[in-house]
This record gives C-alpha cells, sequence and structure tokens, in this order.
C-alpha cells in the first residue's frame, strides 16, 4: 500500500494538467494511510485495505480501460489485487482467531 501511495503521487509532479492527477492525488494519500495502518496492525486497515484498493481498480478500470494501461498502472492494480488477497486472509484468520479464543 504504501508503494501504491507513492506511485500515485507521481501524476500530479510529472502532470499537473492531468484532470485524474487530483484523483489520483486523494488515492495515494488514503493508500499510505492505510499501509501506515496496516504496518501498526489497526483492525480498520484490514477493511479499508479491502475496500479502497476495490474501490481504486473498479474506478481504474471504468474511467482508464485496460487498453490504456501503462506500465505504471499494471504495476499499481497488481499490487492493488494483491494487497485485496492479503486483507481478506487476514480478516478471515482475525475472524478465526476470535471463534477459537471464544
Amino acid at each position: 500500500m504504501i508503494i501504491t501511495g507513492i506511485l500515485h503521487f507521481f501524476p500530479i509532479l510529472t502532470e499537473p494538467d492531468n484532470p485524474d492527477a487530483i484523483p489520483m492525488l486523494i488515492f495515494g494519500i488514503a493508500y499510505l494511510s492505510i499501509g501506515i495502518l496496516l504496518f501498526l496492525n489497526k483492525n480498520i486497515a484490514q477493511i479499508l485495505g479491502l475496500v479502497i484498493p476495490a474501490i481504486g481498480l473498479a474506478i481504474g478500470l471504468v474511467k482508464i480501460g485496460i487498453k490504456n494501461w501503462d506500465l505504471m498502472l499494471s504495476a499499481m492494480f497488481i499490487i492493488d489485487a494483491i494487497v485485496i488477497v492479503c486483507c481478506i486472509i487476514l480478516l478471515l484468520n482475525r475472524n478465526k482467531a476470535k471463534t477459537a479464543t471464544s
């Protein structure tokens, strides 16, 4: 998440006139925050790490489309997909741990 957050800052730096630069900056801030929260092992981060990247993937697929992907977008989408899977695993393991201790 931290790497993807940093990657989301590049458009505002390289193409400030790009209308997608501000939304990507907002997602970059969110991704950095989630990455830090995941590193600190905060419970809300697992849910946010599932929801926010899924929204980012959906927006990217709908707005940009597969035919306009470049290497950086491909890397961000792959990282988002990995984060979503990891957060699902973390959430499932957290729920198993709760039921085991109950």
